[in-house]
């Protein structure tokens, strides 16, 4: 019998995350997307709602699911990003992110070479 991921292609979450390294270049495509699409991100208060659009776009991307919340924002905090967790009833996901100048470079140039490479 196939597993999932054998029928669909796709590494489930568990098998992501405990890949680090690729979930956080996932991230910093996500990131530097967002940045690609006009939007201003460096230094920039942001409700993790803004963000969900570019990291399901590097999902699909990366061909894997969806990250959810807490995964999101633990490796964003530990990338150095400022995470503020709102009470649950505040909003679906109810965090605020904040991307230093230096981690909003670097997704930048992840998002580049990503380009490069297609």
């Amino acid at each position: 019998m196939q597993s999932k991921r054998e029928m669909n292609g796709q590494p489930n979450l568990f098998e992501i995350e405990n890949d680090a390294p690729e979930i956080e270049k996932i991230l910093l495509f996500a990131l530097g997307e967002f940045q690609s699409r006009g939007k201003v991100l460096a230094d920039r208060e942001l409700a993790l709602d803004r963000l969900r659009g570019a990291f399901r776009r590097a999902s699909e991307k990366f061909q894997t699911e969806d990250l959810a919340d807490e995964t999101i924002v633990d490796l964003l905090e530990k990338m150095g990003a400022k995470i503020v967790r709102k009470q649950s009833f505040v909003a679906k996901h109810p965090f605020r992110v904040t991307i230093s100048t230096d981690l909003a470079e670097q997704a930048k140039t992840v998002y580049q070479e990503s380009l490069n490479d297609d």
